[in-house]
C-alpha cells in the first residue's frame, strides 16, 4: 500500500501584513492544516531585512538576528519575534508538519558604513560589458550590526566579502553595476545579462573563504536554534550552483537526517534547469516555473489553449522526482516584479493538475488558500487596490482526495484540446481510486477507466449531482462542466463519506 505524498503549503505571500504576527497565525493554525492534509510549510525569511519590521525578508541584513535584537528600527521582524518563529515551528512539528526555512545567500542590504575602494561599472544589461574605467567608488559596504553586539558571530562584513554592488554614492547617476577590484563575476550562474551573478544590494562572494566558512557556521547555529527539517533557497540561478550542494551536504551532516531542499531557479530555460540539476547532482528539488508559465497562459486563452500541452516543457514531464509544482507564489502575484497571473477561474483545474496527479510534490500559496487584500503600485507607477480570491474550499476537497484516493496507476486521457481526463486505480488500502476531468471549453465528458466495477462514483465538487456507475469492467463515462473541474469518487470512499452529507 502506498504512502501518502503529501503536500506543502508557502505560508506567507509578498503583502503579508507587517504586524508581527504571522508566526502566531501559523501556530494557531498548526492542526487544522495537517489535518486538512498539509504535511509541511515553507515559512519566509525569518531573519531582519534592511526595512526592518517591513521588510518581507529578501531584503537580508542579519542572518543571525531572527527577530531578538533592535536592529533596522525594530525588535521583531514583519512575521514577530525570534520566540514566536520557535514556537510556531515547535506547534508546527507538534502536528506533524515538517518545516522548511526560506534561505537568503545571494545578497545583504542596509550596511552600516560606506566604504571607499575601486571598482568597474559594467552595463548592468550585459555584465560581460563594461561601460567605464577602474574608480574609487564609495558603497556600504560594512556591516557590523551594532544592535547585536557580535552576539552569535563576531564577524563583520566588509567590500572584500563581496564582488559587486549597483550605488556608487560619489555618482549617485550612474546606472551601473560595479564589479570590485580584484573580483569577477562567478561562472556557474544563470547567463540571462551575459552573467546573472548580480541581482541586487552587496553581492556576495562565495570565492572569499571567510564568507563561506560563515555561512556554514550560521546554517549550524540555524538548525540547532529552530530544528527546521529543510529549506528553500532564493535566487539560485544568481549563486555558484555548486554552492547548495556544498552547503546542504555539510547541513545534511551536521543535522544527521537527510534535509529537504528546494531552489528557487525562477527560469523558462529548461536547459538552464537541467543544467542546475547537474550541477547539484539532483539533491535539490527545483520549483516547476514552466507548469506555473503554461498555467498562466492558459487561463488567459481560455478555450484557445490546447489543454493537451498543458505540460509540456516542465519538470514534472521530465524530472518528477525533482520537481515542486505549483500554481502561484510570492513573486507571481499581481503587483510583483516577476507578476504572472493565473486568472482566478482557472485555479481550481491548476490545482487539480498538482494535487491529483501522481508526479510532482505540489505547493499550495497561502494567497489562493485565504485570499488576499492590498494596494501598491504597478509598472505603470499608478496605485492598485487587489483582491485575490480565496480558493480554500475546492483546495481543501482536493487535499483530502489526495490524501484518500490518489493512490496505485494513473490512466490518462489527454487526447481533446479543450477536455483532458485521468483515472487512479487505488491500492488495496485505497479501493476505486479516483477520475477527474476538466475543461476550458463546452462541457466535458470522457468515457475513463477505473479498477472498479459496478461502483457508484460522485463528483466531489458538487457541480455534477448525478452520480456515475462503472460497467463491469470499470469504465464510466465521467462528466464536467464548461471551464470546470469535477473530481469522481467512490461513494463508499471515506472521503466521500466526510464531504458529502
Amino acid at each position: 500500500m502506498e504512502e501518502y505524498t503529501g503536500a506543502m503549503m508557502q505560508y506567507f505571500h509578498w503583502y503579508t501584513p507587517a504586524d508581527g504576527t504571522l508566526w502566531e497565525h501559523l501556530l494557531n493554525n498548526v492542526s487544522e492544516l495537517a489535518d486538512a492534509g498539509i504535511t509541511s510549510v515553507w515559512m519566509p525569511p525569518a531573519y531582519k531585512g534592511s526595512g526592518g519590521g517591513y521588510d518581507a525578508g529578501y531584503g537580508v541584513y542579519d542572518h543571525f538576528d531572527l527577530g531578538e535584537f533592535d536592529q533596522k528600527g525594530t525588535v521583531r521582524t514583519k512575521y514577530g519575534t525570534k520566540d514566536e518563529f520557535i514556537c510556531a515551528i515547535n506547534a508546527a512539528h507538534g502536528a506533524g508538519l515538517r518545516v522548511y526555512a526560506d534561505v537568503v545567500f545571494n545578497h545583504r542590504l542596509g550596511g552600516d558604513h560606506p566604504e571607499e575602494f575601486k571598482a568597474t561599472p559594467y552595463n548592468p544589461e550585459n555584465r560581460n560589458e563594461a561601460n567605464g574605467d577602474l574608480q574609487v567608488i564609495k558603497a556600504w559596504t560594512h556591516f557590523d550590526f551594532p544592535g547585536r553586539k557580535g552576539i552569535y558571530s563576531e564577524m563583520q562584513w566588509h567590500w572584500w566579502h563581496f564582488n559587486a554592488a549597483d550605488h556608487n554614492a560619489l555618482d549617485e547617476q550612474k546606472n551601473a553595476v560595479y564589479l570590485f577590484e580584484g573580483k569577477v563575476f562567478d561562472h556557474n550562474v544563470d547567463l540571462e545579462k551575459g552573467n546573472f551573478d548580480y541581482l541586487m544590494g552587496c553581492n556576495l562572494d562565495f570565492s572569499n573563504p571567510d564568507v563561506k566558512n560563515e555561512l556554514f557556521y550560521w546554517g549550524e547555529w540555524f538548525l540547532d536554534t529552530t530544528g527546521v527539517d529543510g529549506f528553500r533557497f532564493d535566487a539560485a540561478k544568481h549563486v555558484r550552483s555548486s554552492f547548495f550542494s556544498e552547503w546542504l551536504n555539510h547541513m545534511r551532516k551536521h543535522a544527521k537526517k537527510d534535509l529537504f531542499a528546494v531552489g528557487e531557479y525562477w527560469s523558462g530555460n529548461c536547459d538552464a534547469l537541467k543544467n542546475f540539476i547537474k550541477a547539484t547532482g539532483g539533491n535539490t528539488m527545483l520549483f516547476d516555473v514552466n507548469l506555473h508559465y503554461n498555467f498562466a497562459a492558459a487561463s488567459k486563452q481560455g478555450n484557445s489553449y490546447d489543454l493537451q500541452r498543458i505540460f509540456d516543457n516542465t519538470l514534472v514531464k521530465g524530472y518528477p522526482q525533482l520537481a515542486v509544482t505549483l500554481v502561484s507564489n510570492h513573486d507571481s502575484q499581481p503587483l510583483q516584479a516577476l507578476e504572472s497571473v493565473v486568472e482566478a477561474w482557472f485555479k481550481p483545474l491548476a490545482y487539480a493538475l498538482i494535487l491529483l496527479r501522481k508526479d510532482g510534490y505540489p505547493c499550495v500559496f497561502f494567497a489562493d488558500y485565504y485570499g488576499a487584500h492590498y494596494r501598491d503600485k504597478g509598472r505603470d507607477g499608478q496605485e492598485y487596490e487587489i483582491w485575490m480570491d480565496s480558493h480554500r474550499w475546492m483546495i481543501d476537497r482536493f487535499l483530502q482526495v489526495r490524501k484518500s484516493c490518489a493512490y496505485g496507476e494513473q490512466y490518462d486521457y489527454f487526447n481533446n484540446p479543450n477536455c483532458v481526463g485521468w483515472t487512479r486505480t487505488g491500492d488495496k488500502g485505497h479501493v476505486g481510486g479516483m477520475a477527474v476531468i476538466l475543461s476550458n471549453g463546452d462541457d466535458g465528458y470522457k468515457y475513463m477507466q477505473t479498477t472498479a466495477a459496478n461502483t457508484t462514483y460522485s463528483d466531489l465538487t458538487e457541480h455534477i449531482a448525478e452520480p456515475v456507475v462503472t460497467n463491469e469492467e470499470g469504465f464510466g463515462e465521467f462528466r464536467c462542466k464548461a471551464g470546470s473541474v469535477s473530481v469522481w469518487v467512490p461513494e463508499l470512499s471515506r472521503v466521500f463519506k466526510e464531504f458529502v452529507k
